[in-house]
C-alpha cells in the first residue's frame, strides 16, 4: 500500500504541456490520488449522492440547454480548439448531465461516489485504476502514435488519437481521449480497486476555488471507503494563471 508520501511524490511528477496551455491558459487540473480503498458494490450512501445529483441536474436543465451550462459550454469550446467535434465527443460532465433526468449509472461505489461529485460541482471527474498507472500522469496534444486501449464491438482494440489531440496519459500509452471524453481500457477503475487517480478538470468560468471545492468534497467521500484510506492531490495551472480565478 502506498503511503500518502509516495502518492505526493507521484502527483508532484504530474505535467501538463505548454502546447496545452497554449491552447487554454485558464486550465487547470486538480490530481488526486487515493489508496486503502475496501472495494464494494453501490450502496445506499453512493445512491443518495447519486439522487442529489440528478435533482440538481434536472435543476439547471429547467433553466437552460445543457449545452448552454457555463463548465459545459467552456468544455465544447476547449474540443473545438484542437478539431473534435463537441456534438459528436461530449466532455463527461456533458455526458453525465445528458442521462440525469433518465438516471445516472450504478456502477460500485467508488465509481458512483466520483459521477455524482462530477455533476453536483459541474466539474469534468475522471478516475483511474492506480494499480494499472506507470509513470506520472501527463496531459500533452498527441503525435498520432500513442496507443490507446479501447473496445469496439465488444472486442479488445488498440486505437490512436489525431495528431494534435489533447490526451492524458502515462508511460505505456493514452490513457484518456480528448481531454475528458473517453478513459481506457487498461486504467480503468474495477470492481476490485483499490488505489485510484482522479483528474477534475476546470476552465472559466470556473474558479479555482470551486475547483477545490469539488476536490475537497471528493476527498471527505473517499476517506470513508475504508478504514486506511490516504490521499494526496496536487494542483496543476499555467505560470500566467492567477490564484483564484
Amino acid at each position: 500500500m502506498h503511503s500518502s508520501q509516495t502518492l505526493q511524490e507521484l502527483l508532484n511528477q504530474a505535467h501538463v504541456a505548454p502546447e496545452v496551455f497554449e491552447l487554454r491558459p485558464d486550465y487547470r487540473a486538480l490530481l488526486i490520488a487515493v489508496d486503502g480503498l475496501v472495494p464494494e458494490p453501490s450502496d445506499e450512501a453512493g445512491n443518495a449522492l447519486l439522487e442529489q445529483a440528478e435533482a440538481a441536474a434536472r435543476a439547471a436543465l429547467s433553466q437552460q440547454k445543457v449545452e448552454h451550462l457555463p463548465h459545459v459550454a467552456a468544455w465544447r469550446e476547449a474540443y473545438q480548439s484542437f478539431g473534435a467535434k463537441p456534438n459528436r465527443t461530449r466532455n463527461s460532465l456533458e455526458a453525465l448531465v445528458r442521462r440525469a433526468d433518465a438516471g445516472l449509472p450504478r456502477v460500485n461505489r467508488l465509481t458512483d461516489l466520483y459521477n455524482a461529485v462530477s455533476v453536483l460541482h459541474q466539474i469534468p471527474l475522471g478516475g483511474e485504476d492506480l494499480a494499472s498507472y506507470r509513470g506520472a500522469p501527463r496531459l500533452v496534444r498527441a503525435t498520432g502514435h500513442e496507443p490507446f486501449e479501447t473496445v469496439a464491438s465488444g472486442e479488445p482494440l488498440i486505437d490512436y488519437p489525431d495528431a494534435g489531440e489533447v490526451v492524458w496519459c502515462d508511460e505505456d500509452g493514452v490513457t484518456c481521449r480528448r481531454w475528458n471524453w473517453r478513459q481506457g481500457r487498461r486504467t480503468q477503475l474495477r470492481d476490485d480497486t483499490t488505489s485510484a487517480l482522479f483528474i477534475l478538470d476546470a476552465l472559466e468560468p470556473k474558479t479555482t476555488e470551486a475547483l477545490l471545492a469539488a476536490g475537497k468534497d471528493l476527498t471527505e467521500h473517499l476517506l470513508l471507503l475504508g478504514p486506511e484510506v490516504v490521499t494526496a492531490q496536487q494542483l496543476v495551472q499555467s505560470d500566467g494563471h492567477k490564484p483564484g480565478q
